[in-house]
């Protein structure tokens, strides 16, 4: 066997490991943001995506080592890095075609746990066999490294070494700096590139698979031109943004009536601007509520602060409607902040203050009348913001006659004691003692109304004839009429325990499985042709 010259530089051999220790790395972390506008980046989301690349490393390793004991022609091992190069440059042109005819199939097919295993099978398809490929290089570096036996264990300790650090590396560069910059697709470009130069530079050194290089490099080009674009939601031309922040997908849809803004393209709407100023129709009118029972309007220091601020709906809201009241919101994404003052309107005397908004209370020292906990977002709920300790905190920056109003995305049987409703509404009943819970209509919204003085919900009734807004008055009486208290069961989230995301994963099958009813009935009957027949 002709072993070419480059292989006898060790510094080639170590970083070869090192960078394929950093593409892991970095295509696990765009495997995550791949699929999280279609499935949340939910803790349930990471552990399929860690659990299957674990899967594939390991297959990978143990593979690897017996191709290297049998024919240890790098070759071989080269051609593999070129293999899993040209697959990841490929995920950007075919990764979301597949996420959705996966997600399609299974919509028909599957009865539970369809977000769970549509997630599974995509990241299986997508993501197992390049980095089963990857896998195999660090057995068969081995090989190449060690000039004695003697020398065994060093050789294996310093590609490990520069495994994990490539491995460091690769999970900095794309959160920080890659995908923020320039998005997941080119990132998923830009380390498949480094992986094809270095299957070309071995190749190049060994003077020969010239005709493998080159077709490398044109299927590189060609994927590099198809994928080299973030469009997540590509079958819709209505899309005025399409973006990326660190924690979020971030769509702008811009239409005649209205401006909405969402973080998964499959469901839910984070945000609405209204452009004729009228209420939105949505969860946010309903905890419109909460400043009313708080009694701003007789009070001339009145404060609202806003956990999970969004692009500033409830904030701008409040700031029409109840103008005396000084109006603050945190958010932890400051690209969604960007995106309020860019299409969403949002006044600029309304600080936004960017952080995570347990970690706000925790420095903040002022009291308010209302506080909005609005950061549940589809299925990614922050455990942390649904605890008994989170709500006493909040409770803690309520003043005597302080109002909590919180938004919970997901309609459940209220008489089902495992709901994920049940269970927040108890904790918050835990903390507060009194609350009241309304649903919205045509929504899957829900707005639990927390008070630290319960009788002010005899006195909401009347509080809402001084409103001057007619449209805002008669909406507030059908709450008024709506509301109904939150009975005790029990069941209590604190910091130690609180499943929300497997549950509210659970919450959301149900509903996607209720709404696909009327379709999979079609399917059963009359099969595929039926299916497509019957849209």
């Amino acid at each position: 066997m002709n072993i070419p010259a480059i292989l006898n530089n060790k510094y080639y051999l170590y970083l070869t490991e090192f960078f394929a220790g950093m593409s892991v790395m970095a295509v696990e972390l765009g495997a995550s943001r791949l699929l999280a506008p279609y499935f949340s980046s939910s803790q349930i989301v990471w552990t399929i995506i860690i659990g299957t690349i674990m899967i594939a490393m390991a297959l990978g390793n143990v593979i690897g080592g017996r191709m290297a004991d049998k024919n240890p022609d790098p070759d071989r091992l080269y051609r593999r890095i070129l293999i899993a190069a040209l697959w990841i440059a490929a995920i950007p042109v075919a990764g979301k075609y597949i996420i959705l005819a996966i997600t399609g199939l299974l919509i028909v097919t599957v009865n539970t746990n369809l977000l769970i295993w549509a997630a599974f099978i995509a990241c299986m398809v997508i993501f197992v066999f390049p980095l089963f490929l990857l896998g195999t290089v660090t057995p068969s570096l081995v090989k190449y490294c060690m000039d004695s036996l003697d020398q065994s264990a060093s050789v294996v300790g310093r590609l490990g070494a520069f495994n994990t650090i490539g491995s460091i590396i690769g999970t900095f560069i794309p959160t920080f700096l890659t995908i923020p910059a320039v998005g997941t697709s080119v990132t998923f470009l830009i380390f498949a590139a480094i992986l094809l130069l270095l299957g070309i530079l071995y190749f190049i050194s060994a003077r020969r698979g010239w005709k493998l290089v080159l077709i490398s490099v044109i299927l590189f080009i060609i994927c590099a031109l198809l994928g080299h674009k973030d469009r997540f939601a590509f079958w819709d031309n209505t899309i005025s943004y399409e973006g990326e922040s660190v924690y979020n997908y971030l769509q702008v849809r811009d239409t005649p009536e209205s401006t909405v803004m969402a973080t998964n393209v499959l469901f839910g709407v984070q945000s609405i601007r209204m452009k004729n100023d009228s209420l939105t129709g949505m969860y946010y009118d309903y905890a419109l509520a909460a400043p009313v029972m708080a009694d701003v309007l007789s009070k001339d220091d009145a404060s609202l602060l806003i956990l999970g601020m969004g692009t500033g709906t409830y904030a701008s809201q409040c700031d029409r409607y109840f103008p005396e009241m000084r109006v603050e919101g945190v958010e932890i994404d400051d690209k969604i902040t960007w995106l309020a003052h860019q299409y969403f309107a949002l006044p600029e005397d309304i600080p936004v203050t960017t952080y995570d908004g347990r970690a706000f209370l925790n420095v903040c020292d002022r009291k308010y009348d209302v506080i909005m906990v609005d950061a549940y977002q589809d299925i990614t709920i922050p455990f942390q913001m649904s605890s008994r300790e989170f709500f006493s905190l909040v409770k803690s920056h309520l003043t005597e006659d302080g109002v909590m109003v919180v938004n919970m995305n997901m309609h459940s049987d209220r008489d089902d004691p495992d709901s994920i409703n049940t269970c927040l509404s108890d904790t918050i009943v835990s903390v507060f003692d009194k609350a009241w819970i309304v649903d919205v209509p045509g929504t899957t919204n829900r707005e639990l109304i927390a008070l630290r003085d319960p009788s002010a919900r005899d006195s909401f009734s009347g509080r809402i004839r001084e409103i001057r807004s007619p449209e805002l008055a008669a909406l507030l009486d059908r709450v008024d009429r709506s509301l109904e208290p939150c009975p005790s069961t029990g069941h209590i989230f604190t910091d130690d325990r609180a499943p929300v995301e497997l549950m509210g994963m659970h919450m959301i099958d149900a509903l996607i499985q209720n709404e696909l009813g009327y379709y999979k009935g079609i399917f059963r009957e009359k099969g595929i042709r039926g299916l497509l027949e019957s849209f």
